[in-house]
C-alpha cells in the first residue's frame, strides 16, 4: 500500500473515531440528569424536555441543536449541569423553520445557573437576528440560589432575557410560551411577555411568589394550585390563553397555532435546487490529517462539501494561503472563505506555510468580502488558521494594516456570516476569519478543531520559560529533567483548554459536529438569515480597502 494510502486510511480511522466519541459524549448530555430523575419526571405525567421536543417539531425534519455540550465539566461541586438544565433546537413546526428552547426539570428541576441564561441569550439572540418564531416549554425552578451573584443584576445575565422579550415583540418575531411545570418569580414573566402562554392542568404553575414565601410574607395559607394553576390563571386572572390537559395536548395546540401563521417577506437569498457533492462527502476523514499540523489541500474538503463539487475559485493565483470563492451548498448560494493548509510558493518563489494568513491573502479575502455583500451572498468561513505571518518582512510589508483591513470588511459584512472550526483557529486568525467576537449566525467545530491563543506547544514552551526565569530569579535552579517535567505538566493543561469540548461548554461553539452534518448546518443557518430582511449597506468604515 502507497504511503499516501496509509495516511488517508490512517487519518480515517483517527477522524471516525473521534465522531464516534462525539456520539458516545452526546448519548450521555440526552440523558440530561439521569435515568432515575427521567423516571421520576414520568411518574408526575410529565415528558422530559427532548421528549416535548420531538412531539412539537415535524417528524423526519432537520433539526440542530445549540449547546449541547453548555456545561459540560462545570459546576462539579453542584452535581454538574448537563447541556446547562435547558435544550435548545432549531427545527420546523407546521413546516415553518422557529427555535425551541425548553428547560430540563431533571436537571437541578431546570433551575438556571450562570451557563444556562448564556444558553437561552443565545437562543434569544438567534431569533433576533434572524427574526425567526421561538418557542419557550417553561418548567423550571427560578435561578438557582447558591450562585445568585453570577446570574442576577448584570447586563447579560437573567434579566435580559425579558429585555430580550419586549424588543422580539417590537420586532414582529413570534413568541410562543407553554407553561409545563414550575414558572416562579421573576421568571414568570418570560411566558407573559410572550405573544401567546398556554398551561398545563396540575402539573403547570407559575407565580411571583410560591405558597411557603407568601405565607412567609403576608400570612396568607394558600396551596401553588389555587394560587397560580392552571385553572386560577385561565379563569380567573387571564394570564394565560389556552389550558390543556396535558404535555401532548399542549404541543399540539402550538402545533395549530403555529399552523395560521401568515407568510413573511424574505431576504432573497439565491437558491437553487439541491445537490449532492459528485465527489464522496465521507472522503473528508480520510483527507484531514490526524496531526493538525500536517499540510493538506483545502481544496478538497471544500468539493466534498459544496454542491456538485463545484466551487468557482476568485484570484486562483493570488494570496494563495486563503481560498474564496463562489459555491452552493444544499442550493444555497454562498461565498466561502477557508484557510489553505498546503505548503505554496508564492509569485516570487517564495514558499508560504500553510494556514498562515499573509498580507496578499488577506488583501484577497477582504475585496472578496466586499463583493459578497455587494451580490447579497451568504459568507461561509472555513476555519484552520495559526494566525499572521510574523517577522520583519511581513511587518515591513504591513501584514497588520492589511490583516487590519480584513478584519474590517469581515465586522461591516451585512450578510450573514457562518463559521466552522475545522482544525485550528489560533490567536487573531480566529478574529480574522469570523470567530465568535464577529457575530457569525452560527459557529460549530468539527471534533479535530483546536481553539486557544497558539498552540499548546508554543504556549507550553512560553509559560515554561517565563516560570523558570521566575525560579532563577529567586536563586532556584531547574534541571532538565524537573523542565521537562514542568513543561509536560504545562502543556498538558493548556492542551486541555483548546479541546471543542470545552470551548462548546461554554457556548464559545454553538455545536461540535459531525463533518457530515456541516451541509445541513449551513443550509439551515441560511433559511434561518433568509428570514430577516436587512435595509443596512455595505460600509467598510475608515479602513478602505
Amino acid at each position: 500500500m502507497k504511503a499516501k494510502e496509509l495516511a488517508f486510511n490512517k487519518n480515517e480511522d483517527v477522524n471516525k473515531m473521534m465522531v464516534s466519541d462525539l456520539n458516545s459524549a452526546l448519548d450521555k448530555v440526552y440523558l440530561g440528569g439521569g435515568e432515575k430523575k427521567i423516571e421520576k419526571h414520568h411518574k408526575k405525567g410529565k415528558l422530559t424536555a427532548r421528549e416535548r421536543i420531538d412531539l412539537l417539531l415535524d417528524k423526519n425534519a432537520n433539526r440542530i441543536e445549540i449547546g449541547a455540550f453548555a456545561g459540560n465539566g462545570m459546576y462539579k461541586e453542584y452535581g454538574g449541569c448537563p447541556s446547562g438544565g435547558v435544550v435548545v433546537v432549531i427545527g420546523y413546526v407546521a413546516e415553518r423553520q422557529c427555535i425551541v428552547v425548553a428547560n430540563d426539570a431533571t436537571v437541578k428541576a431546570g433551575a438556571w445557573f450562570p451557563i444556562t441564561a448564556k444558553k437561552n441569550l443565545r437562543a434569544q439572540e438567534i431569533a433576533i437576528e434572524n427574526k425567526l418564531p421561538i418557542i419557550y416549554l417553561v418548567d423550571s425552578a427560578g435561578v438557582f440560589l447558591p450562585m445568585q451573584d453570577e446570574i442576577f443584576p448584570d447586563k447579560e445575565h437573567f434579566g435580559r432575557m425579558f429585555r430580550n422579550n419586549a424588543i422580539m415583540s417590537s420586532m414582529g418575531i413570534t413568541q410562543i410560551s407553554a407553561i409545563m411545570g414550575s414558572c416562579v418569580a421573576g421568571g414568570a414573566y418570560l411566558p407573559i411577555m410572550s405573544d401567546e402562554a398556554l398551561i398545563v392542568d396540575k402539573t403547570g404553575s407559575i407565580f411571583l411568589a410560591g405558597s411557603y414565601l407568601v405565607k412567609a410574607a403576608v400570612g396568607e395559607i394558600i396551596d401553588n394550585e389555587t394560587l397560580g394553576g392552571a385553572t386560577s390563571h385561565c379563569e380567573i386572572s387571564g394570564v394565560t390563553d389556552y389550558k390543556s390537559k396535558d404535555d401532548k395536548e399542549c404541543l399540539q395546540t402550538i402545533r395549530d397555532i403555529f399552523d395560521k401563521i401568515g407568510n413573511i417577506e424574505d431576504a432573497g437569498y439565491s437558491r437553487e435546487k439541491s445537490k449532492t457533492p459528485t465527489l464522496d462527502e465521507n472522503e473528508i476523514y480520510g483527507i484531514l490529517p490526524e496531526d493538525r499540523t500536517t499540510p493538506y489541500q483545502s481544496i478538497e474538503i471544500i468539493k466534498r462539501l459544496v454542491d456538485e463539487s463545484k466551487f468557482t475559485e476568485y484570484k486562483k493565483g493570488y494570496g494563495k494561503t486563503i481560498l474564496c470563492g463562489y459555491a452552493r451548498i444544499d442550493g444555497w448560494s454562498v461565498g466561502i472563505v477557508a484557510n489553505n493548509r498546503e505548503i505554496i510558493k508564492n509569485k516570487k518563489g517564495e514558499m508560504q506555510f500553510g494556514g498562515v494568513i499573509y498580507s496578499d491573502s488577506a488583501d484577497k479575502a477582504a475585496r472578496f468580502i466586499m463583493n459578497c455583500n455587494q451580490k447579497k451572498i451568504p459568507l461561509v468561513f472555513l476555519q484552520d488558521v495559526t494566525g499572521f505571518m510574523v517577522g520583519s518582512r511581513s511587518e515591513h510589508g504591513g501584514i497588520i494594516k492589511d490583516g487590519a483591513k480584513l478584519v474590517s470588511a469581515m465586522s461591516n459584512s451585512v450578510v450573514p456570516k457562518f463559521t466552522i472550526i475545522i482544525g485550528n483557529s489560533y490567536g487573531a486568525g480566529n478574529y480574522a476569519m469570523c470567530g465568535k467576537a464577529y457575530d457569525p449566525r452560527l459557529i460549530v467545530g468539527w471534533p479535530s478543531c483546536k481553539l486557544a491563543v497558539m498552540g499548546g506547544a508554543q504556549a507550553a514552551k512560553v509559560l515554561m520559560q517565563i516560570e523558570v526565569a521566575s525560579k532563577k530569579s529567586k536563586g532556584e535552579e531547574i534541571d532538565k529533567e524537573a523542565e521537562e517535567k514542568m513543561y509536560n505538566k504545562i502543556k498538558s493543561r493548556y492542551d486541555a483548554q483548546t479541546s471543542p469540548y470545552y470551548a462548546a461548554s461554554r457556548i464559545w461553539l454553538d455545536a461540535i459536529i459531525d463533518p457530515l452534518d456541516t451541509r445541513t448546518w449551513i443550509s439551515m443557518g441560511i433559511e434561518a438569515a433568509n428570514q430577516a430582511p436587512t435595509d443596512k449597506r455595505y460600509n467598510v468604515g475608515v479602513m478602505q480597502v
